[in-house]
């Protein structure tokens, strides 16, 4: 399981980054395939209710990387953390399979409301340097986020949205009239 789930960190990380050469040189150097590693770690622990240990693992992970993932974190098999530093995941964020998630980014919550706070982030989804999406919403499936943007709410399927707060500009490759 957890040699399958890193095979598919590595493809995915050759996929995305056309600086990557080879499988070995992302499994040494990948600072996002390493803090990955460690949070599936930190998770199985955390599942075990070993909840000290996990965030023990998760800090150390934090202090290796430069990148933040809460050990409850739900983050599929095939997710790629690009030049990860300042990357924060937050406890009930879940990110599926083909996500790309570049520097500086936070899935965060918006205050200290219980239960689901934190995005779930669907397939194929990129999420550009510096960019903040906060709160339990979804963002759908092959979104584009640019850089800098601050979602706080839903982003539908195929949508690309920017700016401070986020709005969308594209869906499905189309300019929105909305504008």
């Amino acid at each position: 399981m957890f040699f399958s789930r890193l095979r598919k960190d590595i493809e995915a990380a050759k996929q995305s980054d056309p600086a990557a050469r080879n499988k070995l040189e992302i499994l040494l150097t990948y600072s996002g395939v390493h803090a990955l590693c460690y949070h599936r770690f930190a998770n199985r622990l955390y599942r075990m209710h070993l909840k000290l240990f996990a965030r023990m693992v998760s800090q150390y992970a934090k202090r290796r990387t430069g990148i933040e993932i809460h050990p409850a974190a739900k983050i599929a098999a095939g997710v790629f953390i690009d030049h990860g530093a300042g990357v924060v995941i937050g406890e009930t964020a879940e990110v599926k399979e083909g996500v790309v998630i570049y520097q500086g980014v936070t899935l965060g919550g918006t205050g200290k409301e219980k239960g689901k706070r934190h995005p779930t982030v669907e397939r194929g989804v990129t999420i550009s340097c510096g960019a903040k999406v906060l709160g339990g919403f979804t963002v759908g499936e092959g979104a584009k986020i640019g850089a800098g943007a601050v979602v706080l709410k839903e982003v539908p399927p195929f949508a690309t949205v920017v700016g401070v707060p986020a709005r969308i500009v594209r869906i499905n490759g189309e300019k929105n009239e909305d504008l």
